[in-house]
Order: C-alpha cells, then sequence, then structure tokens
C-alpha cells in the first residue's frame, strides 16, 4: 500500500522508528491513531471536521514520531483582519489602524467579517487556509480548534482586545481596562459624587469585568459604600445603554453620576435623562469608555476614557507581521494605556 499522499509505501512505526534516516509516512501516523489518512491530512493541514480529541491525538504522534510537515508556500503578501460583526464606529478605527499597519509594510488587507446572523463562522476558517495569508488579526475571539488550525498551516495570528482569557502562549493586543475604569470612578468622586452608577457590560466579556472591578476598586478606595444596586449590566449599544439609565434615573434616590462601558451605553444616558428632564451635567455626570469620534460630536462633549483603538490596531498587525517574517518578540501579550479625557458632561453634583 502507497501513501495516497506522498506516493511512499507505507511501513510500520516500529521499523521506521528503528530506522531514523526513513521519513515517518502519513500513512503510518494514520494506522498508529486508527483513522484514516484523510484524517491525518486534515490535522496536518489546519482543516476542520476533525474531532478535538482525535485531533490532539494526531497532533501528538506527529510530534512524536518526527513527521516532516510540507514547508510553507512562498508569502502571499496579504493578511486577514477577521471580525465577528462591523456595526459601528469601533470597528472602522480598528480597520484604520490595521491598513496604517499594512500599507507601511506594503502588504495588503483581506477584511472578513461574519455578519448579523453569523452565518459564516462555520466556514471562513476554511476560507482563511485555503488563502493562506502571512498572518491574522482576529477582533472575533479563536477557539481552541480554529487556534490549532492555524499553526498547523504556519499562519501567525494575534487576538485583539481578548474577551476571554486566553492560554499563555496566544499573542494578543489589548488595552488597561481594569486602569480605564478606575480613573473614570476616580473623576467622579473627585468631583464630589457619592451616589455614582455604572451600566457594565456583559459579565462574560473579560474587558467589561476589568472596567466593573475598576470602578469597584475607585468606590473602595474612597471609603463609599458598596451599592450593589447602582450596577445594572446592559448590552454595548445605545438601546441598551438607554434602558439600563431609565431604570436607574427612575428610582428614588436615584444616582448623580453614571458611568457606562463604552460610549454607545453613554448615548444612551443622554437620551434618558433628556426624556426624565435632567440636564447633563448640571443634573447628571455621565462619563463613557472609549473616546470614538462621536464623543467629541455630543451635547455636551462627553468625557470619557480614551482607548487607543487605532494604535491597538497597528500594533496587532505590526506584531502579527513579525511573527510571520519569524522575528522572535519580546512579548507576545500587550495592553496600550487609555487615558481620561475629560469635556463637558461631568461637574460637581447639584447640591
Amino acid at each position: 500500500m502507497a501513501d495516497v499522499e506522498s506516493g511512499e509505501p507505507v511501513t510500520e512505526l516500529g521499523q521506521l522508528l528503528g530506522d531514523p534516516s526513513r521519513p515517518v509516512t502519513i500513512a503510518a501516523i494514520a494506522e498508529s491513531a486508527g483513522v484514516s489518512i484523510p484524517t491525518v491530512s486534515k490535522v496536518i493541514n489546519g482543516r476542520s471536521g476533525v474531532a478535538a480529541d482525535t485531533r490532539a491525538r494526531v497532533e501528538a504522534l506527529i510530534s512524536q514520531y518526527g513527521y516532516r510537515r510540507p514547508s510553507p508556500v512562498t508569502r502571499s503578501n496579504t493578511m486577514e483582519l477577521v471580525f465577528d460583526q462591523i456595526e459601528d464606529m469601533w470597528g472602522l478605527q480598528i480597520i484604520r489602524g490595521v491598513e496604517r499597519a499594512a500599507r507601511q509594510q506594503r502588504v495588503g488587507v483581506v477584511l472578513t467579517e461574519f455578519g448579523p446572523e453569523r452565518n459564516a463562522i462555520r466556514y471562513w476558517i476554511d476560507g482563511t487556509l485555503a488563502r493562506r495569508p502571512d498572518c491574522l488579526v482576529s477582533v472575533a475571539q479563536l477557539d481552541e480548534e480554529q487556534r490549532s488550525q492555524l499553526r498547523a498551516r504556519g499562519i501567525p495570528f494575534v487576538v485583539f482586545d481578548p474577551t476571554t482569557a486566553l492560554p499563555d502562549d496566544v499573542p494578543f493586543v489589548g488595552a488597561t481596562n481594569w486602569a480605564g475604569g478606575r480613573s473614570a470612578t476616580r473623576h467622579l468622586i473627585e468631583q464630589g459624587h457619592r451616589r455614582i452608577a455604572m451600566i457594565a457590560g456583559p459579565e462574560r466579556v473579560l474587558c467589561c469585568r476589568a472596567r466593573l472591578d475598576g470602578y469597584r476598586s475607585a468606590i473602595d478606595a474612597a471609603g463609599l459604600p458598596a451599592q450593589p444596586g447602582l450596577i445594572v449590566h446592559a448590552g454595548l449599544n445605545r438601546e441598551d445603554g438607554e434602558a439600563a439609565a431609565r431604570e436607574l434615573l427612575g428610582r428614588p434616590d436615584r444616582p448623580t453620576a453614571v458611568f457606562a462601558c463604552n460610549d454607545l451605553q453613554a448615548l444612551g444616558v443622554y437620551q434618558a435623562a433628556r426624556k426624565a428632564g435632567l440636564r447633563i451635567p448640571s443634573d447628571l455626570s455621565v462619563v463613557g469608555f472609549d473616546d470614538l469620534p462621536l464623543a467629541e460630536l455630543v451635547d455636551p462633549p462627553l468625557t470619557t476614557i480614551h482607548q487607543p483603538l487605532v494604535e491597538m490596531a497597528t500594533t496587532a498587525t505590526e506584531l502579527a507581521l513579525a511573527l510571520a517574517r519569524g522575528e522572535k518578540t519580546r512579548q507576545i501579550g500587550l495592553e496600550l494605556a487609555t487615558t481620561l479625557t475629560v469635556r463637558q458632561s461631568t461637574a460637581p453634583p447639584a447640591p
């Protein structure tokens, strides 16, 4: 029997191990793992359609017996940027940063988006493996199988602003979310506010948890009593921000200030405040997070935590391209600093 991919005769693994001069074939790996040759081929080439335990077993045999993977193809001079969904200016800032870095290094950018129905999730990885870009920056979060597939095909990747905890060996670029949450809350405390609410994001999202922890840290450091009722979780959009603010502002002991987990939620707070007949900042101070271009355009201009999205995207792209060139990097996990940008949406509370 011959190996359908290499044309080499199949030999027993025991014989191959006894003769290090002879290469281990795909067929021999398949026989030892108890799977088909196409299954081993899928693992080697990073394709989907292989159960996680089977993939792990085949990878272990490949490593143990020293199967030599095919040499990588010539560089494509393109990289890929993968989004879950591009739906607001947050995503556009990231695209700007990626294109800026790619243009400087004369690399083309392929943009992949799952879309609102998320119907491309099952297929995007196969398209990426077929295109074989030099590297990949993923705003959408990669699961373990997808990371294994990319590694198997020699495609370096960097995760942008991780929403879940990652293994130590996964490259990422994020921001100092905890410090930003603390800075926003301290600003309101220094203005004299004592009833400070927070519209937090989804609890499962890592950066949202970090911003909430920063808020709690500042409240505790100031000696203010913890008031769980002042924390409301909401989606990271204007509509959910407005609904959460309406709940907070409808209470008899309403807060005098609100820290929103992002600028879109803060826009919702503006709308809820106006519908309640409250003026910003005379009756209610508001702080956002991200510092999107719209923060300067609303009335009054929004005090917010500046998250350097363009710089983060540029850094992620430069890191991914460096990994594609085989360069050794001192750090594979980077967090860029957030800073407070004070505008006209915050003031001391009314007497």
